[in-house]
């Protein structure tokens, strides 16, 4: 990225204050997506552990799978899912408060006995699978940060800082280049200065030695 500056000093401080914000904030942003890199990693890991929890359950409920059939459809569904705020690493991400489900009422008489058993199997095995799902989303989120981090801490690093202290140096050989001619300047003029009181001081010196010659010559004369 080509740094925009001019040739002056008022530029060189805004160069070094952008130059120091960067040089800052760069080891924070760097511990933040290491952070975000072990949060996106656990959310993973969480999210698959409750799937193979789920695939688990599901299994070792086989052997109602006759009895499934009896089961009434609609009896129970998930009726809301209350999700809470959970930051991780300074991001926002969801976090499973509750579900709600809504359980239309059956006759404990006319229906089988396992209806009860039935309705919290249902409703621990939708729990596993939110839970699942909700996991997801927040690996999804924290990865997006952290993605989002990785390029900040690329630009900082690879682009803006490379780039302010370029500038800087830019400038700094361009002051200082001034500086010099501006020395080797008032040196010249200097010089010319007192070369110039010298042949003046050289034209008085002539011009008294003439005088004095012309006096001694009048004297001369009127001796003879």
């Amino acid at each position: 990225m080509a740094i925009k500056f001019q040739y002056n000093k008022t530029a060189l401080n805004n160069l070094n204050k952008q130059l120091k914000v960067r040089t800052n904030a760069l080891p924070t942003l760097k511990n933040k997506e290491s952070a975000l890199r072990v949060e996106v990693k656990n959310a993973k890991v969480k999210s698959r552990k409750l799937l193979d929890e789920l695939d688990k359950a599901l299994k070792s409920y086989d052997y109602l799978a006759a009895l499934w059939n009896e089961f009434e459809p609609g009896l129970i569904s998930v009726k809301d899912v209350k999700l809470k705020t959970e930051k991780v690493a300074g991001i926002k991400t969801p976090g499973l408060e509750k579900v709600e489900y809504d359980v239309k009422e059956f006759d404990l008489f006319k229906k089988p006995l396992w209806y009860s058993d039935g309705v919290d199997i249902l409703q621990n095995l939708a729990q596993i699978g939110i839970e699942s799902e909700i996991y997801k989303e927040k690996m999804r989120l924290l990865d997006y940060s952290r993605k989002k981090t990785t390029q900040k801490v690329n630009l900082y690093e690879k682009v803006q800082i490379p780039g302010y202290q370029e500038a800087i140096r830019k400038i700094k050989r361009y002051m200082e280049d001034e500086e010099n001619l501006s020395k080797a300047s008032q040196k010249i003029v200097k010089e010319r200065h007192v070369l110039e009181e010298e042949e003046e001081q050289l034209k008085d010196l002539g011009d008294k030695v003439e005088r004095n010659y012309m006096e001694a010559s009048e004297i001369d004369d009127g001796e003879r």
